[in-house]
């Protein structure tokens, strides 16, 4: 659901300047080595996106053809290669993938930048269409202002047409045999003077379908008419609000007299012990690549490697109104909309705190302790915790999503999700909850207004290289044993079980049903007291689906039958939701993918993880949401020695004026 009118080329590459500009400071002077101008895995430069538009539109010309651009990224090398290009400085291949639509056919093109040449060109055949784009959303939706049967519609519901804004919505599959054309949902709202807040002013009753290669309206309804719900107390801007307003919070200020804790060059962070890389995709958003820790006790004294590759894979919201006007709404923003696409700029002072282009937060205790079990003495230790926040903001139409990735000193990640915006609402005739006789699929958060219960899931895929490429999936399950041989005076105690597990069915997790602890571990590295090296999945509150398996949203959204899977690499597998995604219908899927039962057990191994929240609307959403988080944790398991913090000093604490050391 984008509404937003921009080039989509302009967009891509504007994306990556706002999102460096908020972050990072310059590159720091001096000399660099040759091979390490372009990561492998830098996203592709202003320059080369354009050069891939030249290739193209050069084999395409548009005097003959049609061509839009729906995707266009890095063709992700192969990991050994990069992995070569990490600790040698071999060069890598420097390739772009671009899904064009060129006379309404579906073209899946590979480009090599460095010879300018275009080295595969496929059309697609299958189901599932591209990522829309911006451009033929934004055609889209002005539709409905110049078509009269609709100008009649708003005229009868005593509305003017001058303060109607629509959006587009997907449309899904629900078990449709014959292929279809490319079309949309078109939903409007009241923009009612000076109020923006329009999501929360539905124009109910109305069905709209819009083709977007024909760019005409093909299917029109005008079904019912419930009242718009009013503009009253849904303005959300501070310059528009009037007094009284609520609790008045304290000034506050951040100083960092040192400067910034980290070093940029080109993409590649160095912060603490951590070393990492930054890129973007137009689907995906933000990348984190190529993590590695700095392991000080280490022989080798060198980085291990940690994270190859993590990313927010897809995410799949549906609601949970089967009515006519809302059973289609499913949505895929990943796949559909485009999550690197809809990202929006930072606002300085407020998705940040001050100095944010620092990165460098002060949070949490990084660890303590107080001793009063020794005689006549009392023992108070403590370091603070400070930890490295990479974050970007995306707006898919209502909602916002603000997507965090914490490094940690101690060894952790610990990405994190953080949801606001306005809620989608359903216009009904109810003013009271007591009106209500029947199941309405939310809540009557405001008169007229109900609030529609849906999810929200996002599935990480989380590419562990823990000390090296080869790892195994271990499950620990913490069981209970009784005590029966009169051992001891206890009667029960609870010890564990590790399995490994070799197929990908053995690695289908749903968290939850019993005690368990979740590893990624190398049997090939082994700690001085034998224990195996591993990072840990400490998980978010487990939310499973509670759609039937053959319910077709659900079929395309497979990948949420389960919290946890495990797959072998495969550069190629990286949208759990398909490829194509756009009236797909659940044939390439991350569930499907997983059928082949491959084996994992000391393979190059990708985890994903399918975090959710199931949302049962409730007024204080209402008419903008405070934001709502969960997040999980990658820990480190025997990974180190010991505590890889132990001595590490807290910050220097810096006198404030007026202000004294407590």
């Amino acid at each position: 659901m984008h509404i937003a009118a921009a080039s989509t080329m302009k967009h891509f590459f504007l994306i990556i300047f706002f999102f460096c500009f908020f972050f990072f400071q310059e590159p720091q002077a001096g000399p660099i080595h040759p091979h390490q101008l372009t990561h492998p895995l830098d996203p592709l430069t202003k320059q080369e996106i354009t050069l891939i538009r030249t290739i193209v539109l050069k084999k395409y010309p548009t005097k003959t053809y049609t061509v839009h651009f729906h995707y266009v990224g890095l063709d992700d090398p192969e990991k050994s290669q990069v992995l070569k290009w990490v600790f040698s400085g071999t060069p890598t291949p420097r390739n772009a993938f671009v899904i064009a639509m060129i006379n309404t056919e579906t073209h899946e093109i590979i480009i090599n930048l460095r010879s300018s040449n275009i080295l595969s060109d496929k059309i697609h055949n299958g189901n599932g269409f591209p990522t829309l784009t911006v451009e033929e959303q934004t055609e889209a939706i002005a539709l409905p202002l110049s078509y009269e049967p609709f100008i009649n519609s708003v005229k009868k519901r005593g509305l003017n047409i001058s303060e109607v804004v629509c959006s587009s919505f997907t449309v899904g599959w629900y078990g449709e045999t014959k292929s279809r054309s490319r079309v949309l949902r078109i939903e409007c709202f009241m923009k009612s003077g000076s109020d923006v807040n329009i999501y929360v002013r539905p124009i109910n009753g109305i069905i709209i379908l819009a083709n977007i290669d024909e760019m005409k309206i093909v299917e029109y309804n005008d079904r019912s008419m419930e009242p718009v719900p009013k503009a009253e107390n849904t303005e959300y801007r501070a310059s528009h609000m009037k007094p009284p307003f609520g609790p008045k919070l304290h000034s506050f200020a951040t100083h960092q007299p040192q400067g910034p804790g980290f070093k940029i060059q080109g993409h590649t962070v160095s912060w603490a012990n951590w070393k990492f890389h930054i890129g973007y995709d137009f689907r995906a958003g933000l990348i984190i690549s190529t993590a590695s820790i700095y392991d000080v006790e280490e022989e080798l004294q060198k980085p291990r490697p940690v994270l190859y590759r993590g990313f927010i894979s897809e995410l799949f919201v549906p609601y949970q109104d089967p009515t006519e006007e809302w059973y289609y709404k499913t949505f895929f923003d990943a796949g559909e909309f485009g999550f690197g696409q809809s990202m929006v700029s930072l606002e300085p002072m407020h998705d940040c705190p001050p100095h944010a282009h620092f990165l460098d937060v002060y949070g949490t205790i990084m660890w303590r302790h107080t001793e009063t079990g020794i005689p006549n003495q009392e023992i108070r230790e403590s370091r603070s915790d400070v930890s490295l926040i990479v974050r970007m903001v995306v707006t898919v139409g209502n909602y916002d999503n603000v997507i965090d990735w914490e490094f940690k000193t101690s060894g952790s990640i610990k990405p994190a999700i953080t949801l606001s915006g306005m809620l989608e609402i359903k216009a009904v005739e109810f003013k009271h909850k007591d009106e209500i006789k029947k199941d309405q699929h939310g809540t009557l958060v405001f008169e007229n207004s109900i609030g529609v219960y849906h999810d929200h899931y996002y599935i990480y895929h989380l590419d562990l290289d823990v000390d090296g490429v080869d790892n195994s999936f271990l499950k620990t399950n913490l069981k209970t044993v009784k005590v029966t041989d009169k051992s001891s005076k206890r009667k029960s105690y609870w010890t564990i079980e590790t399995e490994t597990a070799r197929t990908e069915s053995e690695a289908m997790i749903r968290l939850g049903t019993s005690p368990s602890e979740l590893a990624v571990v190398n049997q090939n590295k082994k700690t001085s007291t034998g224990n195996h090296a591993g990072y840990r999945l400490v998980p978010a509150l487990p939310v499973h689906s509670l759609l039937t398996e053959d319910d077709y949203p659900q079929v395309r959204g497979a990948f949420t039958n389960y919290n946890v899977w495990v797959t072998p690499y495969n550069r190629t597998q990286k949208w759990a939701g398909g490829l194509y995604v756009d009236q797909s219908r659940g044939e390439d899927t991350l569930a499907v993918w997983t059928q082949q039962n491959r084996d994992i057990e000391n393979k190059d191994i990708v985890m994903w993880y399918v975090v959710g929240i199931h949302h049962v609307p409730c007024q204080e959403d209402f008419p903008i949401m405070p934001s709502l988080s969960t997040g999980f944790e990658l820990r480190p398991t025997n990974f180190f020695e010991r505590n890889p913090v132990l001595k590490t000093l807290s910050p220097n604490y810096v006198e404030w004026p007026k202000c004294t050391k407590p």
